[in-house]
C-alpha cells in the first residue's frame, strides 16, 4: 500500500457516539496506523480519514458541530480527499434523517435518510448481500454485516452505488472518487470487509503519491 514501506496513517474522526475500537483494529489488521482525533485541522489535512458512526443522527451531528468537525468533513469531500464513512457516518453525509427531524446533516449527499418500511425487520442485524451497480471503484459483490434501522432508499445523483435488499432495495454503499460510504460495517465483516478497507487504503495511498 505504501512504496516507502511505512505504515499509512489513517485519521479516525472522534464523533463522540461511536465505538472506535473495532475500526482502529481493522486499520491495524490491514497494516495501517490508526489515529483517533477530534482536531478539525488534522481531519482536513490527513491523506486518509474514516468517519465511523454508532448511535443517533442528531446526537452525532451535535458533536461534530461542537468541535468544528462538520466543516472539516465537508472540506475533505469538496476537494475529494479519501474518506471512508461507515454506517451512521454514511447517513451523516446526507441532508437529513427521519431519525432526527429538524436536524440538518452534512449535506455532502443530496439525499434524505428514512426508516425501513413496514414489513422489514427493524433493526436489520446481520449479514446481507451487497451488489454494486457498476464495476467501477472499490466495491465488489460481497456479504457484509449490517446493524441499521434507517437507510437511503434511492441512489443520489453523481454517486456510484451498491444496493441491498431488506424490505425492498436500498443504497448500501456509494462512492464518488475517493469518498466511499458504507451502510454496513466493513470492520465487522470478516475477510470481505477487510479487503474493502485495504482497497480503499490502496486508493488513498495512490492519490497521495499522485499529489506529490
Amino acid at each position: 500500500m505504501n512504496g516507502s514501506g511505512e505504515r499509512p496513517r489513517v485519521i479516525i474522526v472522534r464523533t463522540g457516539t461511536a465505538n472506535l475500537a473495532s475500526v482502529a483494529a481493522a486499520c491495524e489488521r490491514v497494516g495501517a496506523e490508526p489515529v483517533v482525533t477530534d482536531d478539525p485541522q488534522a481531519v482536513v489535512e490527513a491523506n486518509a480519514a474514516i468517519l465511523p458512526g454508532v448511535g443517533a443522527f442528531g446526537a452525532a451531528m451535535t458533536q461534530l458541530r461542537a468541535r468544528g468537525l462538520d466543516e472539516a468533513i465537508r472540506e475533505r469531500c469538496r476537494v475529494g480527499r479519501p474518506l471512508l464513512a461507515i454506517c451512521l457516518g454514511m447517513q451523516l453525509l446526507c441532508e437529513s434523517s427521519d431519525e432526527s427531524p429538524g436536524v440538518a446533516g452534512l449535506g455532502v449527499v443530496q439525499a434524505r435518510v428514512g426508516r425501513f418500511g413496514r414489513g422489514a425487520r427493524v433493526p436489520q442485524m446481520g449479514w446481507n448481500r451487497v451488489l454494486p451497480a457498476s464495476g467501477r471503484g472499490t466495491l465488489r459483490p460481497e456479504w457484509m454485516y449490517f446493524a441499521n434501522s434507517y437507510r437511503i432508499e434511492r441512489a443520489p445523483a453523481g454517486w456510484d452505488v451498491a444496493t441491498t435488499e431488506h424490505g425492498g432495495p436500498f443504497v448500501s454503499a456509494m462512492q464518488r472518487g475517493a469518498v466511499l460510504a458504507c451502510q454496513f460495517h466493513p470492520e465487522l465483516s470478516g475477510r470481505g470487509g477487510l479487503a474493502l478497507v485495504e482497497r480503499w487504503l490502496s486508493m488513498a495511498s495512490a492519490s497521495e503519491v499522485a499529489a506529490c
